[in-house]
């Protein structure tokens, strides 16, 4: 009888709640990243990137402060972001991700299975909605709007890193990252003698070397990897 009547209250709450379709209108911004620019000066240490290129995706998303229970502990809400994945008139609909730093949400054993989270635009009221489109909503969550990197199959960069100096040589790294992960089969080591030529080239990138030494390298980009 104690389930029962718990049963009974979880799905008073939910028949109270509203019903949302969720859109999914949204696209992350892509931006292609070429840096320094071409023909700049840049001074870097050892281990840091002396160029990259590639192409960045960025979300809007909400940050979410606080654990909270919503519709009397049917939902618990754990401290992270959700990715947006669309809007209309009314509302801003949010998903779950499984990136570094996600948010969470736990049910209890008879609640309705979750999708997403919604924000009202009206009140900023913080709902969760479940696979019915039913959703249950708490002003007490705290949250703040904030842009993210997001991790997708496309996302590609390209890094030189300096690796110091040996006599009058100089070490480069080279890197391969395919959605925030290094490619193994496209990592390099490779030496530059810099008493033949003190412009060094690797896949179309070149650079022309000005000082370097054992801790840090100056340098200017002739042009990037593409």
């Amino acid at each position: 009888m104690k389930n029962y009547g718990k049963f009974l209250i979880i799905s008073a709450i939910l028949a109270l709640a509203g019903c949302a379709s969720p859109n999914y209108n949204y696209m992350p911004k892509t931006t292609n990243l070429s840096f320094p620019e071409v023909d700049s000066v840049a001074i870097a240490r050892v281990g840091d990137e002396l160029l990259s290129q590639g192409k960045y995706i960025e979300s809007e998303a909400i940050e979410v402060k606080n654990q909270e229970q919503i519709g009397l502990a049917a939902y618990t809400v754990y401290p992270g972001h959700f990715l947006k994945q669309g809007e209309d008139g009314d509302s801003i609909y949010y998903r779950l991700s499984s990136q570094a730093g996600a948010a969470r949400i736990e049910k209890s054993a008879l609640a309705d299975a979750y999708t997403g989270v919604m924000i009202d635009k009206s009140d900023s009221e913080f709902c969760v909605i479940t696979w019915t489109n039913a959703y249950t909503c708490d002003d007490d969550v705290i949250y703040e709007k904030t842009m993210l990197p997001v991790v997708a199959e496309d996302s590609f960069q390209q890094t030189l890193i300096y690796n110091g100096k040996v006599g009058n040589k100089i070490n480069i790294g080279y890197r391969e990252f395919q959605s925030n992960r290094a490619r193994a089969a496209f990592s390099n080591e490779v030496e530059y003698d810099l008493s033949d030529s003190n412009t060094i080239g690797y896949k179309g990138a070149e650079l022309e070397i000005i000082e370097a030494t054992n801790q840090s390298i100056k340098y200017r980009v002739i042009s990037n990897f593409n």
